[in-house]
């Protein structure tokens, strides 16, 4: 695919680039750069899109958005952060609004004295997701907060190592341990129950 073609000859590595672009604020960097993965990032879409074309919209509105991203945030390996990049992006598009599919219903459910949307599957899950947030609860903080924001505000560890102010390596032990806990506190809570 001609898009998708890398026509730079430039030997640099990804972390000199990084910093070129940095200091300089040349795009020139960046799009060399970027040149490198651009089949990356237009695989990742595509397994999200299942559309090429979408895909390959998409791969250059990735490239806007790094110009923006990457002047902000600390960049250690630059191939695995594009990857998380590109893939939250594309979450990012078929959550919003305009992805989300609608469908007809008839008038009548809407006056019926049953009460199907309460029952069974959801309300299940609604006690289950009331469970869970009185387990995130008794977490120690750093789970808790590392946590939350991996969890339900979907950051990967690099932004919530920036944002929180731990080491890399304790925020992934933090998700991981508060998960374990997580799930021994919903265990408990489950057997209670029955």
């Amino acid at each position: 695919m001609a898009f998708l073609k890398n026509i730079s000859k430039n030997t640099s590595t990804d972390k000199e680039l990084v910093t070129a672009f940095k200091t300089s604020g040349d795009i020139n960097f960046l799009s060399t750069l970027y040149q490198r993965y651009m089949d990356l990032v237009f695989g990742v879409c595509l397994k999200y899109f299942k559309d090429p074309e979408r895909s390959k919209d998409a791969v250059m509105d990735i490239f806007d958005e790094l110009n923006t991203k990457l002047k902000v945030h600390e960049v250690d390996n630059f191939k695995g952060w594009l990857h998380v990049l590109a893939r939250n992006y594309c979450l990012m598009q078929l959550r919003s609004p305009r992805n989300i599919k609608t469908t007809e219903f008839n008038p009548v459910f809407m006056y019926s004295e049953q009460n199907t949307h309460l029952n069974g599957e959801a309300l299940e899950k609604e006690e289950n997701f009331k469970k869970m947030e009185l387990c995130i609860e008794t977490l120690p903080e750093e789970q808790k907060q590392s946590v939350k924001l991996f969890y339900l505000e979907s950051k990967c560890y690099n932004e919530i190592a920036e944002i929180t102010g731990f080491d890399w390596n304790k925020v992934r032990s933090y998700i991981q341990n508060g998960k374990r806990n997580l799930k021994i506190c919903m265990e408990g809570k489950q057997n209670k129950t029955d």
